[in-house]
């Protein structure tokens, strides 16, 4: 597959996405993005598209670089799950949902936005356990999934919603009583 660079490394991810999906199709790029995310291919594999067209100038550093040991490389994962804000096909459900569990913690955020984004009903488990202190250490993991248990979750995760409402972290309680405000009105009942 021949691999150009985006004309523009330097424009916003929508547009660089909007130029893949012209160059390889939306459904290759989406699946790209997938596998991305998923961690099923590198950020440097050859029969894929060049990273600049996620990551723009960023992408060429970051593959560039020696991680210290022990160090994740998890950007390819945060610009293949963002990738997926810009393209997308029903078969990416699957690694969105399995990025709500990935070790680094901007991958679970993404994942989060993307479920709400895209309405993927299948998370709401793994949402519903990423909104409590004692699961999920980092605050905006715990705001993302409480947005999203709010566009995707049913009556049973309610109480998850509730508990968060006394998170520790202001930014997370104002999500998750935005979260059951929506799940309430989807839902059309009392909570």
């Amino acid at each position: 597959m021949p691999r150009p660079e985006p004309p523009d490394p330097a424009a916003h991810p929508r547009d660089l996405l909007a130029g893949a999906a012209l160059h390889y199709g939306e459904a290759v790029v989406a699946t790209w993005c997938g596998d991305l995310l998923t961690g099923r291919v590198e950020g440097d594999d050859e029969e894929h598209p060049p990273l600049a067209w996620l990551g723009g100038r960023v992408a060429a550093w970051e593959l560039g670089r020696t991680a210290p040991d022990g160090e994740d490389h998890y950007w390819p994962r945060v610009w293949g799950a963002r990738g997926l804000l810009y393209v997308w096909i029903p078969e990416a459900a699957a690694a969105v949902v399995a990025g709500l569990d990935d070790p680094a913690w901007r991958v679970r955020e993404m994942s989060a936005k993307l479920v709400r984004l895209r309405e993927i009903g299948e998370a709401a488990e793994l949402l519903a356990d990423l909104t409590g202190e004692d699961r999920e250490p980092v605050p905006r993991v715990r705001a993302a999934a409480a947005r999203a248990l709010g566009a995707v979750g049913e009556g049973e995760h309610a109480p998850a919603l509730r508990a968060a409402e006394h998170d520790g972290e202001a930014a997370v309680r104002v999500a998750a009583e935005q979260g059951l405000r929506e799940l309430r009105g989807r839902l059309d009942r009392d909570l």
